[in-house]
């Protein structure tokens, strides 16, 4: 009956359901399903029922309607004491793919993974390119080339993240502070690289992916607040707190190496008394003569020559003041020495732990990276999968 008019109030149970509510809570409960099986592996119907308290008629056809678009499959049975064998299903790791890219000085690696962050196909090649446009085309070149070997279809590769020295400026559309790469700078060179592919890319400094690959798949896995330094042919850190990269306000937190270093000379900044370089400065200095890099000077200290010796002490106690400056200002629980110098780390660690005890009451766990060269790489594979799978759950779960 209307009263003055007025429309009689409706309960909203009483509404015919529109489509586009039931879809968003079908798109919403498959979502729920398909995180539950990423993060704890794969179950069956009635344990996914119990643990996301949805009734089993809706997992029941929300599996099924995955299933359909290819996003979960059947990976075996579990039979219980009692009741009928159930069907378990997990994610398919191959419903899509990620690329990524690592961008040294001295290598450049490359590496196509699943969804699962399964590595199938990867290509380390050395960067001998002696311009920017050139290294911009090796990358393509290469990237290209290991897509095509790993047997995917190129509009699998859903994502790519690509790992540099310096920090990519959005605004600009370039690169800064990637002093080791001559002319990395100049705008446009990630835009050509984004053309060539076509896949989206996106650009993140290669100390910040190594912090990443640390935590996802490293030593850095379930710590609380963690700095990867990075010490290679420069030096950088990443800083991982509740498993989210920290950047600063700029995207140039971590860039230690501008911090200013006290030289015989004249003032220099810690980049320059920490790196490979240096390393190689200070064994030159202290008597080795030849071809020197950083790794002949700390083999030669594991054969117990007494210059390198001192350089590769000297050099643990530059790297304990690094550690000392960043445990003062961000109080990790770990130190995580990684890059071309963090490889020879079982040298290293025990002379950072002896000056870090005198340096400053301040001492957090300082460990050799257990990804090694791979960090940087694994890191950008870590960062393009959270990308791709929002991705591919959009483009297979269409509403029917």
């Amino acid at each position: 009956m209307r009263e003055n008019g007025a429309m009689p109030a409706t309960d909203a149970t009483e509404r015919p359901e529109q489509p586009w509510n039931r879809r968003r809570l079908r798109s919403t409960n498959e979502r729920l399903l398909l995180d539950r099986l990423r993060a704890s592996g794969a179950a069956s119907r009635a344990q996914l029922a119990r643990e996301t308290g949805l009734s089993k008629p809706t997992v029941s056809s929300a599996l099924a309607a995955m299933e359909a678009a290819g996003l979960v499959r059947e990976v075996g049975t579990h039979a219980p004491e009692r009741g009928r064998t159930a069907v378990l299903y997990a994610p398919d790791p191959a419903a899509g793919h990620v690329l990524g890219v690592d961008i040294g000085r001295g290598w450049l690696r490359c590496a196509v993974a699943d969804l699962d962050g399964t590595v199938v196909a990867r290509s380390d090649v050395r960067n001998r390119a002696r311009s920017s446009g050139a290294l911009a085309d090796l990358v393509v070149a290469t990237a290209r080339q290991v897509v095509a070997g790993s047997g995917v279809d190129a509009d699998q590769v859903v994502h790519a993240v690509v790992g540099t020295p310096g920090v990519y400026d959005e605004e600009q559309r370039r690169v800064r502070y990637a002093m080791h790469l001559p002319g990395w700078g100049r705008a446009g060179l990630f835009d050509h690289m984004r053309a060539e592919l076509g896949v989206p890319l996106e650009i993140h400094n290669d100390a910040n992916l190594a912090a990443l690959g640390e935590y996802a798949y490293g030593v850095g896995a379930g710590s609380r607040l963690f700095a990867y330094i990075l010490i290679g042919t420069g030096l950088g850190m990443g800083v991982v707190s509740e498993g989210r990269l920290f950047t600063g306000a700029h995207g140039l937190a971590g860039e230690i190496g501008f911090l200013p270093w006290p030289g015989q000379q004249r003032p220099e900044r810690l980049e320059d008394a920490v790196s490979g370089l240096a390393v190689v400065e200070s064994a030159r200095r202290f008597g080795m003569s030849g071809r020197l890099t950083a790794k002949a000077v700390f083999d030669a200290a594991r054969g117990g020559s007494p210059a390198a010796v001192k350089a590769v002490g000297l050099e643990g106690e530059r790297i304990a003041h690094t550690v000392a400056a960043a445990a003062a200002v961000l109080d990790p629980d770990l130190v995580v020495l990684g890059g071309g110098v963090g490889h020879s780390v079982d040298l290293l660690l025990e002379p950072v732990r002896e000056h870090l005890r005198t340096l400053t009451p301040l001492r957090p766990e300082v460990a050799a990276s257990r990804l090694g060269a791979d960090a940087v790489l694994l890191g950008a594979v870590a960062t393009a999968l959270g990308t791709a799978r929002d991705v591919v759950f959009e483009r297979r779960s269409v509403p029917s």
